[in-house]
């Protein structure tokens, strides 16, 4: 059985803060200085998407991996886990 990865994710649960635990430190070194944009494609849950030449951070389905802030070569993303009783839980562990 073939099973996908968002087939997977609908399986998580979300518990969301009103404030975001993800920033993007400065949109414009995104934009005019990034080439590989590297959050766009490394986060398994889009969290950033590209609209109108800035990056928007869709925190509210974070899987909290991390993956944004290793991988993003500018040093860009301040990452921070939610606040206690906030984020994912996943539903099988």
């Amino acid at each position: 059985m073939n099973v996908s990865v968002q087939d997977k994710l609908f399986l998580d649960r979300f518990k969301v803060d009103e404030v975001s635990h993800l920033r993007i430190i400065d949109n414009k070194k995104c934009i005019d200085e990034c080439r590989d944009q590297a959050c766009l494609y490394l986060c398994p849950a889009n969290v950033y998407r590209v609209e109108k030449d800035y990056i928007t951070v869709n925190y509210e389905g974070c899987l909290e991996c991390g993956s944004c802030r290793i991988g993003c070569a500018k040093l860009n993303i301040e990452w921070r886990f939610p606040k206690g009783g906030y984020g994912v839980s996943h539903k099988f562990g």
